[in-house]
Protein backbone atom coordinates (compact mmCIF):
# COMPACT_ATOMS: atom_id res chain seq x y z
CA UNK A 1 0.00 0.00 0.00
CA UNK A 2 1.20 3.37 -0.99
CA UNK A 3 1.60 5.58 1.95
CA UNK A 4 3.34 8.88 2.01
CA UNK A 5 5.46 10.52 4.98
CA UNK A 6 6.31 14.05 5.60
CA UNK A 7 9.88 13.30 5.53
CA UNK A 8 9.91 12.20 1.81
CA UNK A 9 10.77 16.05 1.12
CA UNK A 10 9.23 16.83 -2.35
CA UNK A 11 6.84 20.01 -3.39
CA UNK A 12 4.20 17.25 -4.10
CA UNK A 13 4.07 15.84 -0.79
CA UNK A 14 4.46 19.82 0.78
CA UNK A 15 1.34 20.32 -0.89
CA UNK A 16 0.22 16.99 0.39
CA UNK A 17 0.41 17.98 3.61
CA UNK A 18 0.08 21.68 4.18
CA UNK A 19 -3.50 21.74 2.23
CA UNK A 20 -6.80 22.02 3.81
CA UNK A 21 -7.44 17.94 3.03
CA UNK A 22 -10.88 18.66 4.58
CA UNK A 23 -12.00 21.85 2.57
CA UNK A 24 -10.28 20.07 -0.77
CA UNK A 25 -12.21 16.93 0.07
CA UNK A 26 -15.86 19.22 0.20
CA UNK A 27 -15.38 20.34 -2.84
CA UNK A 28 -14.65 17.85 -4.97
CA UNK A 29 -17.76 15.66 -3.13
CA UNK A 30 -19.93 18.53 -4.41
CA UNK A 31 -18.00 18.20 -8.33
CA UNK A 32 -18.98 14.75 -8.00
CA UNK A 33 -22.78 15.44 -7.30
CA UNK A 34 -22.77 18.22 -9.54
CA UNK A 35 -21.52 15.74 -11.87
CA UNK A 36 -24.24 13.21 -11.17
CA UNK A 37 -27.02 15.64 -11.93
CA UNK A 38 -25.31 16.79 -15.00
CA UNK A 39 -25.86 12.97 -15.68
CA UNK A 40 -29.06 12.37 -14.84
CA UNK A 41 -30.78 15.34 -15.67
CA UNK A 42 -28.99 16.60 -18.53
CA UNK A 43 -29.97 13.23 -20.49
CA UNK A 44 -33.74 14.07 -20.63
CA UNK A 45 -32.66 17.62 -20.97
CA UNK A 46 -30.65 16.62 -23.96
CA UNK A 47 -33.33 14.65 -25.46
CA UNK A 48 -35.54 17.86 -25.32
CA UNK A 49 -32.78 19.81 -27.57
CA UNK A 50 -33.18 16.65 -29.81
CA UNK A 51 -29.52 15.34 -28.94
CA UNK A 52 -28.25 11.78 -27.67
CA UNK A 53 -28.40 11.50 -24.00
CA UNK A 54 -24.26 11.93 -23.38
CA UNK A 55 -24.10 15.32 -24.66
CA UNK A 56 -24.08 16.97 -22.27
CA UNK A 57 -21.37 14.87 -20.66
CA UNK A 58 -19.71 15.11 -23.94
CA UNK A 59 -19.84 19.34 -23.70
CA UNK A 60 -18.38 19.59 -20.00
CA UNK A 61 -15.46 16.88 -20.73
CA UNK A 62 -12.80 19.49 -21.17
CA UNK A 63 -14.17 22.23 -18.84
CA UNK A 64 -14.29 19.67 -16.23
CA UNK A 65 -11.07 18.84 -16.80
CA UNK A 66 -9.74 22.27 -16.96
CA UNK A 67 -11.33 23.05 -13.93
CA UNK A 68 -9.73 20.69 -11.91
CA UNK A 69 -6.48 21.35 -13.25
CA UNK A 70 -6.66 24.93 -12.03
CA UNK A 71 -8.54 23.60 -8.49
CA UNK A 72 -4.87 21.44 -8.17
CA UNK A 73 -2.30 23.53 -9.70
CA UNK A 74 -3.94 27.12 -8.14
CA UNK A 75 -3.73 25.54 -5.00
CA UNK A 76 -0.17 25.04 -5.64
CA UNK A 77 0.99 28.69 -5.99
CA UNK A 78 1.76 31.31 -3.65
CA UNK A 79 0.55 34.36 -2.60
CA UNK A 80 2.78 36.39 -4.86
CA UNK A 81 2.15 34.50 -7.87
CA UNK A 82 -2.02 34.57 -7.71
CA UNK A 83 -1.47 38.26 -7.16
CA UNK A 84 0.21 38.95 -10.55
CA UNK A 85 -2.11 36.17 -12.25
CA UNK A 86 -5.18 38.11 -10.71
CA UNK A 87 -4.26 41.72 -12.14
CA UNK A 88 -3.44 39.67 -16.05
CA UNK A 89 -6.82 38.16 -14.98
CA UNK A 90 -8.68 41.42 -14.15
CA UNK A 91 -6.95 43.11 -17.18
CA UNK A 92 -8.35 40.62 -19.58
CA UNK A 93 -11.65 40.20 -18.03
CA UNK A 94 -12.78 44.18 -18.46
CA UNK A 95 -11.58 43.47 -21.46
CA UNK A 96 -14.08 41.10 -22.34
CA UNK A 97 -16.85 43.22 -20.48
CA UNK A 98 -15.71 46.05 -23.04
CA UNK A 99 -16.17 43.75 -25.71
CA UNK A 100 -19.73 42.68 -24.98
CA UNK A 101 -20.59 46.77 -26.01
CA UNK A 102 -18.71 46.24 -29.29
CA UNK A 103 -19.06 42.97 -30.19
CA UNK A 104 -22.41 41.99 -28.87
CA UNK A 105 -24.11 38.23 -28.65
CA UNK A 106 -27.82 38.20 -27.51
CA UNK A 107 -28.88 35.63 -25.75
CA UNK A 108 -32.78 35.95 -24.19
CA UNK A 109 -32.75 39.38 -24.78
CA UNK A 110 -28.94 39.66 -22.61
CA UNK A 111 -25.69 41.01 -24.06
CA UNK A 112 -23.88 39.75 -21.29
CA UNK A 113 -22.06 36.82 -23.50
CA UNK A 114 -18.57 36.52 -25.89
CA UNK A 115 -18.55 33.86 -28.65
CA UNK A 116 -14.87 33.43 -29.57
CA UNK A 117 -14.92 30.38 -32.00
CA UNK A 118 -17.92 28.66 -30.13
CA UNK A 119 -16.77 29.03 -26.55
CA UNK A 120 -19.85 31.54 -24.95
CA UNK A 121 -18.92 32.55 -21.75
CA UNK A 122 -19.86 36.05 -19.79
CA UNK A 123 -17.14 37.71 -18.77
CA UNK A 124 -18.79 38.52 -15.67
CA UNK A 125 -17.87 35.70 -14.80
CA UNK A 126 -14.26 35.42 -15.20
CA UNK A 127 -13.85 38.83 -13.12
CA UNK A 128 -14.97 37.26 -9.76
CA UNK A 129 -12.15 35.34 -8.41
CA UNK A 130 -9.87 38.18 -10.16
CA UNK A 131 -11.76 40.85 -8.29
CA UNK A 132 -11.88 39.11 -5.05
CA UNK A 133 -7.87 38.96 -4.98
CA UNK A 134 -7.21 42.83 -6.42
CA UNK A 135 -10.03 43.76 -3.66
CA UNK A 136 -8.20 41.88 -1.23
CA UNK A 137 -4.97 43.20 -2.40
CA UNK A 138 -5.91 46.74 -2.27
CA UNK A 139 -7.30 46.76 1.06
CA UNK A 140 -4.44 45.28 2.36
CA UNK A 141 -2.08 47.99 0.78
CA UNK A 142 -4.21 50.73 1.74
CA UNK A 143 -4.32 49.72 5.75
CA UNK A 144 -0.29 49.57 5.11
CA UNK A 145 -0.31 53.21 3.90
CA UNK A 146 -2.92 55.11 5.50
CA UNK A 147 -2.94 52.72 9.00
CA UNK A 148 -5.91 51.47 10.66
CA UNK A 149 -8.49 54.35 9.60
CA UNK A 150 -8.99 54.01 5.92
CA UNK A 151 -12.34 55.06 5.08
CA UNK A 152 -12.24 58.26 7.14
CA UNK A 153 -8.40 59.27 6.39
CA UNK A 154 -8.59 62.32 4.33
CA UNK A 155 -5.00 61.58 1.93
CA UNK A 156 -6.91 58.06 1.41
CA UNK A 157 -9.28 60.10 -0.73
CA UNK A 158 -6.72 62.34 -2.26
CA UNK A 159 -6.78 62.56 -6.05
CA UNK A 160 -3.60 59.79 -6.04
CA UNK A 161 -2.68 56.72 -7.54
CA UNK A 162 -2.66 54.83 -4.34
CA UNK A 163 -6.34 55.96 -3.06
CA UNK A 164 -9.55 55.05 -3.08
CA UNK A 165 -10.65 57.17 -6.25
CA UNK A 166 -8.62 54.62 -8.77
CA UNK A 167 -10.31 51.45 -7.35
CA UNK A 168 -13.80 52.90 -7.12
CA UNK A 169 -13.51 54.52 -10.61
CA UNK A 170 -12.96 51.11 -12.23
CA UNK A 171 -15.45 49.09 -10.26
CA UNK A 172 -18.07 51.34 -11.07
CA UNK A 173 -17.68 51.63 -14.55
CA UNK A 174 -17.60 47.45 -14.48
CA UNK A 175 -20.78 47.14 -12.72
CA UNK A 176 -22.56 49.59 -14.72
CA UNK A 177 -21.25 47.68 -17.59
CA UNK A 178 -22.62 44.96 -15.93
CA UNK A 179 -25.67 46.44 -14.87
CA UNK A 180 -26.18 47.44 -18.90
CA UNK A 181 -26.44 44.25 -19.94
CA UNK A 182 -28.79 43.66 -18.65
CA UNK A 183 -27.39 41.79 -15.22
CA UNK A 184 -28.67 43.04 -12.68
CA UNK A 185 -28.57 39.70 -10.35
CA UNK A 186 -24.66 39.61 -11.12
CA UNK A 187 -24.37 43.71 -10.58
CA UNK A 188 -25.95 43.12 -6.84
CA UNK A 189 -23.53 40.03 -6.14
CA UNK A 190 -20.80 42.38 -6.93
CA UNK A 191 -21.66 45.36 -4.53
CA UNK A 192 -23.03 42.57 -2.04
CA UNK A 193 -18.95 40.63 -2.15
CA UNK A 194 -17.45 44.70 -1.89
CA UNK A 195 -19.72 45.37 0.93
CA UNK A 196 -18.80 42.46 2.92
CA UNK A 197 -14.84 42.68 2.25
CA UNK A 198 -15.86 46.69 3.45
CA UNK A 199 -17.39 45.58 6.22
CA UNK A 200 -14.44 43.28 7.39
CA UNK A 201 -11.76 45.77 6.90
CA UNK A 202 -13.51 48.10 9.22
CA UNK A 203 -16.24 50.32 6.82
CA UNK A 204 -18.16 52.88 9.20
CA UNK A 205 -21.36 51.73 10.52
CA UNK A 206 -22.80 55.07 10.29
CA UNK A 207 -22.24 54.82 6.18
CA UNK A 208 -24.21 51.75 6.11
CA UNK A 209 -27.29 53.12 5.24
CA UNK A 210 -25.70 55.07 2.33
CA UNK A 211 -24.43 51.49 1.24
CA UNK A 212 -28.00 49.95 1.24
CA UNK A 213 -29.65 52.53 -0.37
CA UNK A 214 -27.15 52.66 -3.59
CA UNK A 215 -28.54 48.73 -3.60
CA UNK A 216 -32.14 49.67 -3.30
CA UNK A 217 -31.74 52.78 -6.24
CA UNK A 218 -30.29 50.24 -8.55
CA UNK A 219 -33.14 47.51 -7.94
CA UNK A 220 -35.54 50.87 -8.37
CA UNK A 221 -33.80 52.05 -11.56
CA UNK A 222 -33.57 48.14 -12.95
CA UNK A 223 -37.65 47.71 -12.09
CA UNK A 224 -37.98 51.81 -14.00
CA UNK A 225 -35.90 51.15 -16.61
CA UNK A 226 -35.79 47.41 -17.81
CA UNK A 227 -39.58 46.22 -18.69
CA UNK A 228 -38.62 42.47 -18.51
CA UNK A 229 -37.32 43.42 -15.02
CA UNK A 230 -40.90 44.93 -13.97
CA UNK A 231 -42.67 42.00 -15.69
CA UNK A 232 -41.21 39.73 -13.61
CA UNK A 233 -41.09 41.74 -10.12
CA UNK A 234 -44.62 42.06 -10.81
CA UNK A 235 -45.30 38.44 -10.57
CA UNK A 236 -43.32 37.61 -8.25
CA UNK A 237 -45.78 36.39 -5.91
CA UNK A 238 -47.41 34.74 -8.82
CA UNK A 239 -47.13 31.16 -9.68
CA UNK A 240 -48.27 31.20 -13.30
CA UNK A 241 -48.55 27.65 -14.55
CA UNK A 242 -46.62 26.05 -17.22
CA UNK A 243 -43.58 28.34 -16.25
CA UNK A 244 -40.35 28.08 -15.01
CA UNK A 245 -41.41 28.68 -11.23
CA UNK A 246 -44.29 26.74 -11.28
CA UNK A 247 -42.75 23.47 -12.73
CA UNK A 248 -39.46 24.42 -10.26
CA UNK A 249 -42.04 24.28 -7.57
CA UNK A 250 -44.14 21.29 -8.20
CA UNK A 251 -40.54 19.26 -9.16
CA UNK A 252 -39.43 19.89 -5.69
CA UNK A 253 -43.25 18.83 -4.09
CA UNK A 254 -42.82 15.87 -6.56
CA UNK A 255 -39.49 14.57 -4.71
CA UNK A 256 -40.90 14.04 -1.66
CA UNK A 257 -39.01 13.33 0.98
CA UNK A 258 -36.67 9.78 -0.38
CA UNK A 259 -37.21 11.34 -4.03
CA UNK A 260 -38.74 10.01 -7.30
CA UNK A 261 -36.01 8.63 -9.18
CA UNK A 262 -37.15 7.46 -12.34
CA UNK A 263 -40.48 8.61 -11.83
CA UNK A 264 -38.99 12.43 -11.82
CA UNK A 265 -40.91 14.21 -14.10
CA UNK A 266 -38.48 17.12 -13.53
CA UNK A 267 -36.32 15.54 -16.40
CA UNK A 268 -38.97 16.02 -19.25
CA UNK A 269 -40.42 19.28 -18.83
CA UNK A 270 -38.22 21.43 -16.12
CA UNK A 271 -36.35 24.28 -18.43
CA UNK A 272 -32.78 24.89 -17.08
CA UNK A 273 -33.02 21.61 -15.11
CA UNK A 274 -29.01 21.59 -15.08
CA UNK A 275 -28.39 25.06 -14.49
CA UNK A 276 -31.07 27.59 -12.76
CA UNK A 277 -32.75 25.11 -11.55
CA UNK A 278 -30.82 22.42 -10.84
CA UNK A 279 -31.68 22.46 -7.42
CA UNK A 280 -35.32 21.49 -8.58
CA UNK A 281 -33.69 18.30 -10.08
CA UNK A 282 -31.90 17.43 -7.05
CA UNK A 283 -34.82 17.68 -4.82
CA UNK A 284 -36.77 15.55 -7.42
CA UNK A 285 -34.79 12.90 -7.98
CA UNK A 286 -32.98 12.31 -3.93
CA UNK A 287 -36.23 13.91 -2.06
CA UNK A 288 -35.79 16.57 0.36
CA UNK A 289 -33.32 14.53 2.43
CA UNK A 290 -30.65 14.46 -0.01
CA UNK A 291 -31.39 18.28 -1.05
CA UNK A 292 -31.35 19.33 2.50
CA UNK A 293 -27.92 17.17 2.52
CA UNK A 294 -26.51 19.07 -0.28
CA UNK A 295 -27.11 21.99 1.54
CA UNK A 296 -25.76 21.05 4.86
CA UNK A 297 -22.49 20.52 2.45
CA UNK A 298 -22.60 23.45 1.02
CA UNK A 299 -22.77 25.27 4.81
CA UNK A 300 -19.94 23.24 5.78
CA UNK A 301 -17.73 24.86 2.76
CA UNK A 302 -19.00 27.83 3.96
CA UNK A 303 -18.03 27.74 7.44
CA UNK A 304 -14.57 26.12 6.42
CA UNK A 305 -13.95 29.96 4.47
CA UNK A 306 -15.61 31.71 7.49
CA UNK A 307 -13.18 29.76 9.92
CA UNK A 308 -10.45 30.25 8.17
CA UNK A 309 -10.80 34.06 7.59
CA UNK A 310 -11.39 34.10 11.40
CA UNK A 311 -8.19 32.66 12.15
CA UNK A 312 -6.12 34.35 9.51
CA UNK A 313 -2.90 36.49 10.39
CA UNK A 314 -2.18 37.94 7.11
CA UNK A 315 -5.00 40.65 6.27
CA UNK A 316 -5.21 39.84 2.74
CA UNK A 317 -5.74 36.63 3.30
CA UNK A 318 -8.55 37.53 5.43
CA UNK A 319 -10.16 39.96 3.16
CA UNK A 320 -9.40 37.47 0.38
CA UNK A 321 -11.30 34.60 2.14
CA UNK A 322 -14.27 36.99 3.42
CA UNK A 323 -14.70 37.77 -0.68
CA UNK A 324 -14.78 34.18 -1.09
CA UNK A 325 -17.53 33.31 1.23
CA UNK A 326 -19.07 36.23 0.29
CA UNK A 327 -19.44 34.97 -3.38
CA UNK A 328 -20.13 31.64 -3.06
CA UNK A 329 -22.93 32.31 0.05
CA UNK A 330 -24.20 35.03 -2.47
CA UNK A 331 -24.90 32.77 -5.10
CA UNK A 332 -25.76 29.77 -3.30
CA UNK A 333 -28.51 32.20 -1.95
CA UNK A 334 -29.22 33.52 -4.94
CA UNK A 335 -29.76 30.05 -6.78
CA UNK A 336 -32.01 27.95 -3.97
CA UNK A 337 -34.16 31.24 -3.39
CA UNK A 338 -34.44 31.12 -7.45
CA UNK A 339 -35.87 27.22 -7.40
CA UNK A 340 -38.27 28.11 -4.50
CA UNK A 341 -39.53 31.29 -6.10
CA UNK A 342 -38.41 33.63 -3.95
CA UNK A 343 -36.45 36.13 -5.98
CA UNK A 344 -36.52 36.64 -9.96
CA UNK A 345 -34.64 34.38 -11.85
CA UNK A 346 -31.47 36.26 -12.90
CA UNK A 347 -29.22 32.70 -14.25
CA UNK A 348 -26.85 32.18 -11.32
CA UNK A 349 -25.73 29.25 -10.84
CA UNK A 350 -25.13 26.67 -7.58
CA UNK A 351 -21.59 26.69 -7.58
CA UNK A 352 -19.81 23.24 -8.28
CA UNK A 353 -23.13 21.75 -8.90
CA UNK A 354 -24.68 23.39 -11.61
CA UNK A 355 -23.72 22.91 -15.23
CA UNK A 356 -21.87 25.73 -16.91
CA UNK A 357 -18.30 25.39 -18.30
CA UNK A 358 -16.27 28.64 -17.48
CA UNK A 359 -18.61 29.26 -14.52
CA UNK A 360 -17.39 26.26 -12.92
CA UNK A 361 -13.63 26.77 -14.46
CA UNK A 362 -13.99 30.11 -12.34
CA UNK A 363 -14.56 28.72 -8.74
CA UNK A 364 -12.46 26.21 -9.27
CA UNK A 365 -9.56 29.09 -10.00
CA UNK A 366 -10.92 30.75 -6.98
CA UNK A 367 -10.88 27.87 -4.35
CA UNK A 368 -7.83 26.79 -5.96
CA UNK A 369 -6.37 30.25 -4.63
CA UNK A 370 -8.46 30.36 -1.51
CA UNK A 371 -6.57 27.10 -0.54
CA UNK A 372 -3.16 27.96 -1.58
CA UNK A 373 -3.88 31.28 0.77
CA UNK A 374 -4.93 29.26 3.28
CA UNK A 375 -1.98 27.12 3.32
CA UNK A 376 0.46 29.86 2.88
CA UNK A 377 -0.86 31.81 5.93
CA UNK A 378 -1.18 28.28 7.61
CA UNK A 379 2.54 27.29 7.49
CA UNK A 380 3.98 30.80 6.80
CA UNK A 381 3.39 31.35 10.82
Amino acid sequence: MLRITHREESKLTGWYFEIDRNLLGMILLLVAVGAITMITAGSAEAARMGQPWFYFIKKAFLPYSLGLVCLFGFSMLKKEQIIKISVVGLIVGICALLFTFIHPMRINGSLRWVNINGIRFMPADILKPFFIIITAWFLSRMHKIYGGDIFLNKDAWRAKWQSWWPYLLVFLICVALIFKHPDVGTAALYFGVLFVMLFVAGFPWKFMPAMFGAVVAMAVAAITFMPHIRSRAAHIFDIVPRTQAWYSINSIKHGGLFGSGDEAFVKDVLPESTNDFVYSSIAEDWGAIGACALVVLLFFVLNKLISHATSARDDFVVYALAGAAAVFGGQICFNLMTALHLVIDKGMTLPFISYGGVSFITFCILFGMVLALIREDTWNR
